[in-house]
């Protein structure tokens, strides 16, 4: 079994948020939740820990969630173009290829960011390891088509898996 490194029921309340409050994209409010059981032991592997918060999320408002969606950056947009991404956006978008885009698929981008932003009121997500920037057009033009109940659901689990790729790379 993997454990997260730094483990959680090694750290303090305040240590344990600041190590994974960034697991759920500036949605500290998530690693709060589930910091009280921490210290037992019971979520220092990384799927116990991303059961927790993943649950912590579900219970939610409808206004939180939306909140967590909205604190995702567009990918490829103005955040990234000013290096205002969280140090993990970063990562994960270069690691897709959104820093090395071709002035028409940047365009496309943008394109597309206005058009899922206009629809649905919030930022495009997608779970970007493993894909590259046509993986990501493709699944862009796809959800577009979406209704705003099904695509507001598609956001929430692929933050879900985000935050699940992120705890698996701090995994020892």
């Amino acid at each position: 079994m993997s454990v997260l490194s730094p483990r959680p029921s090694a750290l303090t309340t305040d240590a344990f948020i600041e190590a994974f409050g960034g697991i759920y994209e500036h949605s500290p409010w998530v690693a709060q939740g589930v910091a009280p059981k921490a210290a037992s032991g019971a979520l220092d592997a990384p799927a116990d820990l991303h059961k927790a918060m993943h649950a912590i999320v579900e219970a939610a408002s409808d206004a939180q969630k939306l909140a967590l969606i909205k604190a995702h950056p567009d990918l490829a947009g103005r955040a990234a173009l000013a290096g205002n991404l969280s140090k993990e956006s970063t990562t994960e978008q270069t690691g897709a290829g959104l820093d090395r885009l071709t002035p028409t698929q940047f365009a496309r981008f943008q394109k597309l960011n206005d058009a899922y932003q206009s629809r649905f009121g919030f930022p495009f997500v997608i779970a970007v390891r493993g894909l590259v920037a046509d993986d990501i057009l493709a699944a862009f033009e796809t959800r577009l088509q979406q209704d705003s109940a099904a695509e507001f659901k598609t956001a929430l689990a692929e933050i879900h898996k985000i935050a699940r790729l992120r705890l698996d790379a701090m995994a020892a």
